[in-house]
């Protein structure tokens, strides 16, 4: 385990260089976002995606959100549609989850076998730059149905197993997970606050 101590408010490109090796290689970064820290690995790679599973103890029919690094890059996950980039262009970044249509690319073991993923880009510069040459998940770094933490010590002492890279940026101050908005039915449901 590497752990990194840096600043939430500037990106350092060595730090995120180094990251995104970690992630291309197989490996779970933990990381800040705008709301709570949160588990990332490679959506492309199925043993790094059920490592995130392993980690938080959560049931593989549980699908994973995604990050992506600007809401451009949303088309490549998910089907949109001119009233979604209304809605993204005025929310994002920032604090939500848009639960979309997903496209083919997004393989089974991210979304536990639905049609439909979550996708946020977060108002963290550093956590979009993780995931600029490829998407990656994004889950708050919790065992599942446990209180989410704030600073990434407390958080790797309840998770109790080796991460690969941890970018600590000290505590946040949200132990909020974004709020939930699904976008693929015919209007929008807010399905958590």
């Amino acid at each position: 385990m590497k752990i990194i101590k840096t600043s939430i408010d500037g990106v350092d490109e060595k730090i995120i260089a180094e990251a995104v090796q970690v992630l291309a290689g197989g490996g779970v970064v933990l990381y800040p976002t705008d709301t709570v820290y949160g588990l990332g690995a490679n959506i492309f790679d199925n043993k790094a995606v059920k490592k995130i599973f392993a980690i938080k103890k959560r049931s593989l029919l549980k699908p994973l959100s995604i990050l992506v690094h600007d809401i451009d890059a949303i088309e490549l996950v998910a089907k949109v549609t001119p009233d979604h980039k209304k809605i993204f262009n005025k929310y994002l970044p920032g604090p939500y989850t848009f639960i979309l249509n997903k496209n083919r690319i997004v393989p089974r073991a991210v979304t536990g076998g639905l049609s439909n993923v979550g996708v946020r880009v977060p108002d963290c510069k550093l956590a979009c730059s993780l995931a600029r040459i490829f998407p990656i998940t994004t889950t708050s770094a919790n065992i599942s149905d446990d209180e989410v933490l704030a600073s990434p010590g407390e958080i790797l002492e309840q998770l109790d197993c080796e991460i690969d890279f941890v970018i600590d940026v000290g505590d946040l101050n949200s132990q909020n997970p974004s709020s939930i908005i699904d976008l693929s039915g015919i209007k929008p449901k807010i399905i958590r606050k």
